[in-house]
Order: C-alpha cells, then sequence, then structure tokens
C-alpha cells in the first residue's frame, strides 16, 4: 500500500476489501465471509461485537480526538459497542487491558507506546482468545505481543524523512523535542532525524503541562543561538513551541509531527513549515474495523505486515487541499 495515499482512498479500500474476495489475505486460508458486507453508509447485519480501544493517550491530546473518530466510524459500520479507554503510564494501560479482558470484550485495539508495560496483560488477553490489532506505533513488536495486525507510520522512516526535508531546505541546527520520556515512538522519530542530521538536540518535556513546555523550550531557546528549526512532536506541542520561540526572540522555525485543523491553518500562513501525517483516523479506523473483519471471514489486513498510514507530508504545497478535512476532525 502506498504510503501516500489519503485517508479517503485507503479508508474506501478497507470497506471493500471483503467484497474484492481477498482469498491471498485470509488468515482462514480465504474463506468466503460469513456474513454480507454492509454498502457504504450501512450498519452491519451481524451480531453486536465489544470492542475496546485502549490508548496511551494523555487528557487534552487532539490528535486522539481524530484516532477515536475513525474508530467510531467503524464501529458504528460495523455494528460494534466501542469502548475508549485511555492513560499514558504504561502500568495504568495494562490495568485497563486487564479489565477489558475481565469484561469479556470480544476484541482489543491497543497502541504500543511502552511495550514491556503491558505485554503481560496483552499475554493474557492472548490467552483468552480475544483478537489484538495495534497501532500508532509497535511496528517491529506487535506480533510478539499477540495482535494480527498492526496499523501506523515507521516513527524512524518518518524521522528520516523530516531530516532529509529539513536538509534540503538547509537547516542544519534542529533541536527535537519530546513530550514523553521512553515512548518508544517518540524516541524513534529524533534517532530518524538525528540519523539524517547529526547535531540534532532533544529536549524532553512534560507534554501534559504546556506551560511547562513552553517554558522549557524557551529557557532552552534563550541559551542555544544556533538553533535554526524546533521539531515537535505532536500539533499541541509544536503551537506551544511558537510561542516559546516569540517569548525567547529566536530567529528559529518550528516543523512538525502530526495534524490538527490549526496545525493545518498555520503552515497554509506559513508560521510553520510543515508536519508529517500519519492519518490517526484511519489508524483508528482499520484497528477496529480489522477486528470486525477478522470476526467475520477470517481476513487479515497487510497479509501478515505492518499496514502503513504514513508518514505523509503537508506543507505550503498542499496544506490548503487537507485543511477542509482536518476542520472536520478526520486529518
Amino acid at each position: 500500500m502506498s504510503k501516500n495515499l489519503s485517508w479517503r482512498t485507503i479508508s474506501a479500500t478497507l470497506v471493500l476489501i471483503p467484497a474484492l474476495g481477498l482469498t491471498a489475505c485470509s488468515g482462514q486460508g480465504g474463506r468466503a465471509p460469513s456474513v454480507d458486507v454492509p454498502a457504504a453508509g450501512a450498519v452491519a447485519d451481524t451480531p453486536r461485537l465489544k470492542i475496546a480501544l485502549i490508548t496511551h493517550a494523555p487528557a487534552g491530546d487532539t490528535f486522539w480526538d481524530i484516532v477515536r473518530k475513525g474508530a467510531e466510524a467503524a464501529a458504528a459500520k460495523d455494528n460494534i459497542d466501542l469502548q475508549y479507554l485511555n492513560d499514558p503510564e504504561g502500568g495504568n494501560q495494562a490495568q485497563l487491558i486487564e479489565q477489558a479482558v475481565d469484561q469479556g470484550v470480544d476484541g482489543i485495539a491497543v497502541t504500543l507506546a511502552k511495550p514491556d508495560a503491558i505485554a503481560g496483560a496483552l499475554a493474557k488477553a492472548k490467552a483468552a482468545g480475544i483478537p489484538i490489532t495495534s497501532l500508532n506505533g509497535g511496528e517491529d513488536r506487535y506480533k510478539e505481543l499477540g495482535a494480527f495486525a498492526n496499523f501506523g507510520s515507521d516513527e524512524r522512516a518518518a524521522g528520516e524523512a523530516v531530516g532529509e526535508k529539513l536538509l534540503d531546505e538547509n537547516y542544519r541546527n534542529p533541536i527535537c523535542v519530546i513530550q514523553v520520556q521512553g515512548h518508544v515512538g517518540l524516541e524513534a522519530r529524533c534517532a530518524g532525524v538525528k540519523s539524517k542530521i547529526p547535531a540534532t538536540e532533544v529536549l524532553y518535556v512534560q507534554g501534559t503541562d504546556m506551560t511547562q513546555v513552553q517554558s522549557t523550550a524557551t529557557a532552552k531557546l534563550q541559551t542555544a543561538k544556533d538553533v535554526d528549526v524546533v521539531i515537535g512532536l505532536g500539533a499541541p506541542i509544536s503551537l506551544t513551541l511558537l510561542k516559546s520561540i516569540a517569548e525567547s526572540g529566536s530567529a528559529a522555525k518550528v516543523a512538525s509531527f502530526d495534524m490538527n485543523a490549526e496545525m493545518a491553518q498555520k503552515i497554509v500562513d506559513g508560521e510553520i513549515l510543515f508536519t508529517v501525517d500519519q492519518q490517526p483516523w484511519l489508524q483508528g479506523y482499520a484497528a477496529v474495523d480489522a477486528i470486525w473483519l477478522d470476526a467475520h471471514g477470517g481476513f487479515a489486513l497487510g497479509g501478515g505486515k505492518p499496514v502503513p498510514t504514513g508518514p505523509s507530508i503537508v506543507d505550503k504545497n498542499n496544506a490548503e487541499a487537507v485543511l477542509e478535512f482536518a476542520k472536520g476532525g478526520i486529518r
């Protein structure tokens, strides 16, 4: 699957997959679906499933609102009772997984930001026969942790793409701001940038406290006069970094990962260079829809390989095209 397909192209493909006969991708030898696939806009006439979407989302991060909307769209189509649960702490996320297992859910879609912390809970889910999908990272460990499908962006590759674009635009001294220390996906993003621009410096902030993010970044920029670009790893972080640049008097620019409506507008207005969109709506949609497809036909999207939803760079050349969807909470 192309990494640069639009969300509408990919989500339409996901809906149509059973109708096209996925014999090569079926985890059960390509058997026919056990039910008719719902037409566009219809609801599946299948027994109601209960699926838990369990993420590491902190409170107030708009990125996860988009993931949730995608999951809810799939749930509405597939006659699914969707439970959305989140906690940024690995131990607490593990407890949420165990609670879902105890409740006898029919499937779990989960993020793998801190895989070691939730490995034991996922083992319990697998032992209970609960199908698992993963999203938003963990493409190198999802099978080991019991998931049969993974949807997201290769974070190291995304970081490398950012590094290459910055070099092309003559930026040589970045700061890469990580808002959750130990988050494997965020660390991989900065590592990817650093692999292309060795002078890249990592700055750790507390992403749940935007006041602290701003003050820490401001203090750094006041002393690091040679910094020419600051990279935020999430839209709310990057928008806060704009304030730090103004407060510090720095001439640095901002580049970003992830998307929301305000981010898209800032790119259109020329205040942010670009962002790397991993299409979170699609991640939520696919992770939930894949469990329904598995239950009603044994289909396995991706043929046993991670399914990429990015990276896709949004800059001044295409930001206006995605702004409409960002305002609708889809990008």
